[in-house]
C-alpha cells in the first residue's frame, strides 16, 4: 500500500514537470514569434499605407481614422501603379469586375439606319381653302347654307342680298338703254358696272327684259367644297368683298407628322412613310414626305413633316390622328462607329466612355471623351474619340468611375483643369453681371417658379448681349465667342418654355458653361461655390454655381431641396488650388497670374 502511494506521487510530479517544460519551450517561443511578426508588420520599410474616404477621395491621411468631412471610417488607398500601365488608368481585378457587374464590348461599324415612329394629324390642305365673299354690298336676306360642314357645288346659290346700290345701278342701266343708239358707250358702261358686282350676262339681259329693277340678288358659290366656317347671320349688312363662308376642298388633304429635334438628322424630303388611322382600322396608307418645316416650333420643340394624300371617299378627315413609321437612313460614309447607350456617361457637356486595355499586370480602364452623333436605337453613332475595334465598358461604368474617383484619377466628377485666360477687369465686371443674372435663374428653379425662371433667363440673355468681347484678344476672344453662343442658346431655351423640367434640363447646360466662364476668366465676387447633386437626371448628377455655400438644389426644388454638396469654392484673386478644411479651393482671379 505504501509502495502504491509512492508510485502515484512520482507520476504526478513527472506530469507537472512535463507541462511546465512544454510551456517554457512552446508557449514562450510562440509568443516570441508572434511578437517578432507584429514588429515586422509595423516596422517593415516601404509598406506605409495611405488612408482615404470613399465619399471624399480628396482626403489623404497616413493612418486610419475618421473622415474630417463626413465622419466615415477611412479606408486604405490601394496603390495601382504598375509598370506598363497608364498613370491615368484604373486597374480592376477579375473579381472586382464581376462584383461591379462590369461588361465590355467592342466599338464596331454599323449601317446608320433605324425605324422612326411618328405621330401626326390629318389637316386641311391650306391651298384648297377659299373665302366665299359677297360681291354685292347690302343686307343678307336669305342664307341657303346654314351650317358648317355642308357641301356646296360651284355655281350653287348660297345667299340672297338686298342691295340699294344695285337698284340705283339698274335704274342707270334703264336710262342708258333709252339713248343707246346715240350714246352706245354709256350703255356699255352701265352694263359693265353691273357685271363688276359679279352679275352674269344672262342676269343683266333678264333685268333689261323685265324693265323693273330687282331688289334682291343671289350670290353663287365660286368653288366646290365643304363649308368650314360661316361668317355672317341672317340680317347682317355686308360690304363688297366681305367673307360670308370659308370653303375647303377635301379631295386632297395633308397629314402632318411631328419630328423631334433628335430625329431630324434622320428625316429628309422624299422619304416614304407608312401610317395608319385609328378610325380607319385595318387599312394602311402610304405616302411621301413632300415638305419639312425649316424652323422648329419654339413651344412644342418639333418640326412638321408634310405628306400630301388623295382623299377619295373622304376617309381622311381633318383632325384625325395618325401613327406612322419611317425606315430612316443617314448618308453612307466610312467609319460609322456605334456604341451602346449604356456605355456613355453624360455630364451635360461631355460624353465619356471607359476604354479597356489588358497588360501582363491585369485589366485597366481609362476615361476618354467622345463626340456623339445621332441616336441609333439602343446605340449612339460616334463622330470621334474611338477607333474601330476598341473595347469599352458597356455596363458597370459608374462603378469604374467611382474607383477612379477614389484613386484621385480623371473621372466624370473630376473635370480637366480649365486653362485660365487673361481678361481685363472691365470684362470680368461684365461677366459678373451675367453670373448675378444666372443666380436669379437658379433661385427661381430652387423655388419651383417657372415663370420667374423664364423672366430671369430673358434678363440673362439681354445682359449677355451687352458683354463687350472686344475687350479680349487672341485665344481668350475665341474662347468667349464659343462660350457666349452656348450661354445664349441655353438662356433662350429656358425663356421659351413654361415646363420647369425642361427648364432644368437647359439649366444644366447653362451651368456647365457658367462654370467654365468662371474658371476661365474669373468673377469680381469674393466667393462663389461649385455645387453638385448626384441624384439629378436619373442619378447621372449635375453641377451648378451658387453665390452661397448653403446647398439649395435647383434640379429638384422643394422635393429634395438639400440634396447636394459643395465641391469647390472659387475665390477672387487666388490663382491656385488650396486645401481648406472640407473644400477644394480654386481661384476666380486667374488674371493675377
Amino acid at each position: 500500500m505504501k509502495t502504491n502511494k509512492i508510485t502515484i506521487f512520482i507520476a504526478a510530479a513527472t506530469l507537472v514537470v512535463g507541462l511546465l517544460a512544454g510551456w517554457f519551450i512552446f508557449g514562450g517561443s510562440s509568443s516570441e514569434k508572434n511578437h517578432e511578426g507584429h514588429d515586422h508588420a509595423i516596422e517593415a520599410p516601404g509598406e506605409a499605407e495611405t488612408w482615404t474616404c470613399s465619399m471624399h477621395p480628396q482626403i489623404r491621411q497616413p493612418e486610419p481614422g475618421d473622415c474630417p468631412i463626413c465622419g466615415m471610417d477611412l479606408i486604405p488607398l490601394e496603390d495601382e501603379q504598375d509598370e506598363g500601365i497608364d498613370p491615368m488608368a484604373i486597374s480592376m481585378s477579375e473579381t472586382a469586375m464581376k462584383l461591379a457587374s462590369v461588361r465590355t464590348a467592342k466599338a464596331g461599324t454599323a449601317e446608320p439606319a433605324k425605324t422612326l415612329w411618328l405621330n401626326g394629324k390629318v389637316e386641311t390642305d391650306e391651298r384648297r381653302i377659299a373665302s366665299q365673299s359677297s360681291h354685292i354690298p347690302g343686307r343678307i336676306e336669305k342664307l341657303m347654307v346654314n351650317f358648317t360642314g355642308e357641301f356646296v357645288q360651284q355655281g350653287q346659290k348660297i345667299a340672297s342680298v338686298y342691295s340699294p346700290n344695285l337698284v340705283t345701278a339698274q335704274e342707270e342701266l334703264f336710262e342708258a338703254e333709252k339713248i343707246k343708239d346715240s350714246q352706245p358707250q354709256l350703255f356699255r358702261a352701265a352694263k359693265e358696272k353691273l357685271k363688276n358686282w359679279k352679275l352674269t350676262e344672262d342676269q343683266v339681259e333678264q333685268i333689261l327684259q323685265s324693265g323693273i329693277p330687282q331688289e334682291k340678288f343671289d350670290i353663287l358659290a365660286d368653288i366646290s367644297g365643304y363649308v368650314i366656317s360661316r361668317k355672317v347671320n341672317l340680317g347682317d349688312y355686308v360690304n363688297r368683298g366681305q367673307t360670308i363662308y370659308e370653303v375647303a376642298d377635301l379631295s386632297r388633304v395633308w397629314v402632318l407628322f411631328d419630328i423631334y429635334e433628335q430625329d431630324m438628322p434622320w428625316i429628309k424630303k422624299g422619304d416614304k412613310i407608312s401610317f395608319t388611322i385609328q378610325s380607319v382600322p385595318g387599312e394602311t396608307f402610304e405616302g411621301t414626305i413632300s415638305y419639312l418645316d425649316p424652323v422648329i416650333d419654339s413651344r412644342t420643340r418639333v418640326a412638321k413633316a408634310r405628306v400630301e394624300m388623295a382623299n377619295s371617299g373622304l376617309k381622311l378627315k381633318p383632325e384625325m390622328f395618325a401613327s406612322g413609321t419611317v425606315e430612316a437612313k443617314l448618308p453612307a460614309r466610312a467609319g460609322n462607329l456605334t456604341v451602346p447607350k449604356t456605355a456613355v456617361m453624360w455630364t451635360g457637356k461631355r460624353s465619356l466612355v471607359y476604354v479597356k486595355s489588358a497588360t501582363e499586370n491585369g485589366v485597366n480602364f481609362i476615361m476618354r471623351e467622345v463626340t456623339l452623333g445621332p441616336a441609333l436605337g439602343d446605340n449612339y453613332l460616334v463622330e470621334s474619340g474611338l477607333e474601330d475595334g476598341e473595347e469599352i465598358a458597356v455596363s458597370g461604368t459608374f462603378s469604374i468611375d467611382a474607383a477612379a474617383q477614389l484613386a484621385g484619377k480623371p473621372s466624370m466628377m473630376m473635370r480637366p483643369e480649365t486653362k485660365t485666360m487673361e481678361a481685363p477687369q472691365a470684362f470680368r465686371e461684365q461677366i459678373t453681371r451675367v453670373a448675378n443674372a444666372y443666380f436669379e435663374v437658379k433661385n427661381a428653379l430652387v423655388n419651383d417658379d417657372a415663370e420667374k425662371a423664364r423672366e430671369a433667363a430673358g434678363k440673362t440673355t439681354d445682359i449677355l448681349k451687352k458683354v463687350d468681347m472686344g475687350l479680349l484678344e487672341g485665344d481668350a476672344h475665341h474662347h468667349w465667342m464659343a462660350l457666349q453662343k452656348h450661354l445664349k442658346e441655353a438662356t433662350e431655351m429656358i425663356s421659351a418654355t413654361d415646363d420647369i423640367e425642361k427648364q432644368r434640363e437647359h439649366f444644366n447646360i447653362l451651368s456647365e458653361n457658367i462654370l467654365e466662364m468662371t474658371e476661365s476668366f474669373g468673377l469680381e465676387i469674393e466667393k462663389v461655390y461649385r455645387q453638385f447633386c448626384p441624384m439629378a437626371f436619373d442619378d447621372k448628377g449635375a453641377f451648378w454655381l451658387s453665390e452661397s455655400d448653403e446647398v439649395l438644389n435647383p434640379y429638384f426644388g422643394d422635393m429634395m431641396l438639400r440634396c447636394g454638396e459643395v465641391k469647390e469654392t472659387y475665390r477672387k484673386g487666388q490663382p491656385v488650388y488650396k486645401n481648406e478644411g472640407a473644400e477644394n479651393m480654386q481661384t476666380t482671379g486667374a488674371h493675377n497670374h
